[in-house]
């Protein structure tokens, strides 16, 4: 088998309209249409997408009819949306009151959830994506609904050293959030992401992110190239397969057992009965495919001690 090459390299970095920040843009994107769509509440996600700018983007919010393959990445994002702002209010719910988002891109947790007083949430990305959310959010006369940390830092680098320089308490039972993250990581970054999590928690704290267990669901060649790539009939302006480091990784939900962690899975199809969203209708061979690609695709939670 041919290994799916990767446009990614250490030290690379981005913006919100290339590379990997066009990712969290596409997610912007969805997370405004489910808004629309009165299946999720985020009033903020379509100002920020409109204020990156970018045609393609804003092509899909004027005419998202015209992008038919969008509406299944739509309701997928609704659930994922829901699935982490349950874990992060349950978090709240249970006294925990110190948050941290990894790889944030254009997320408003921090802004339209009913945080309880005292809470701190640190959002953590690359500098120009955290300047430019924080900046619009800010022009846009947005207030924070808790405290919020921004740091500007790459999460391949020593992310733990400038959370703590930001006022992170590593003696306080902490919520993390690495939503739609791992697979923009080297395998080995994956590991050390959850390494350092656990060295920075305390007993009662929480780690929520995903398991997905076929990584090719991501990187292997699009079956139909006369069609465009699957990508970017579902909103994204590249093809994934280039953004996403490819090969073997740690089993997410065996590694943090090992760490101590007491691990809860959702595989995300039940996810969408659960929810009331409406699931993604299957036509073609080609949906077919990625369909059986993302087959024990789930959604994780654990807590330490």
């Amino acid at each position: 088998m041919v290994e799916p090459l990767s446009n990614r390299h250490d030290g690379d970095s981005w913006d919100l309209a290339s590379g990997v920040g066009a990712t969290a843009t596409a997610v912007a994107t969805s997370r405004a249409l489910a808004t629309r769509l009165r299946v999720i509440d985020d009033p903020w996600a379509e100002p920020l997408v409109r204020a990156v700018g970018n045609d393609h983007f804003l092509g899909i919010l004027d005419n998202p009819a015209g992008y038919p393959d969008q509406h299944r990445m739509t309701l997928g994002m609704a659930v994922r949306t829901r699935y982490f702002d349950d874990v992060m209010l349950a978090a709240a719910d249970a006294g925990i009151r110190q948050m941290v988002i990894l790889a944030t891109g254009l997320d408003t947790r921090g802004y339209r959830l009913p945080w309880p007083p005292g809470t701190v949430l640190f959002d953590l990305d690359q500098p120009a994506v955290v300047e430019f959310k924080t900046a619009t959010l800010s022009a846009l006369g947005v207030h924070p609904a808790a405290t919020i940390r921004t740091i500007g830092v790459d999460l391949r680098d020593d992310w733990p050293a400038a959370l703590v320089n930001s006022g992170f308490d590593a003696h306080a039972a902490t919520a993390w959030i690495a939503e739609g993250l791992l697979m923009y990581l080297p395998a080995d970054a994956q590991d050390r992401l959850f390494d350092h999590i656990t060295a920075l928690s305390t007993a009662g704290s929480r780690v929520a992110t995903e398991f997905v267990p076929n990584m090719d669901a991501f990187t292997d060649p699009d079956p139909d190239p006369d069609g465009g790539s699957r990508w970017r009939r579902m909103g994204f302006k590249d093809d994934l397969a280039g953004l996403v480091y490819p090969g073997e990784r740690s089993h997410v939900i065996e590694y943090l057992e090992k760490l101590g962690w007491s691990v809860t899975a959702s595989p995300v199809q039940g996810l969408f009965e659960m929810y009331g969203v409406e699931q993604p209708a299957t036509t073609g061979d080609e949906m077919d495919e990625m369909d059986e690609k993302f087959d024990g695709f789930q959604y994780v939670t654990a807590q330490l001690g």
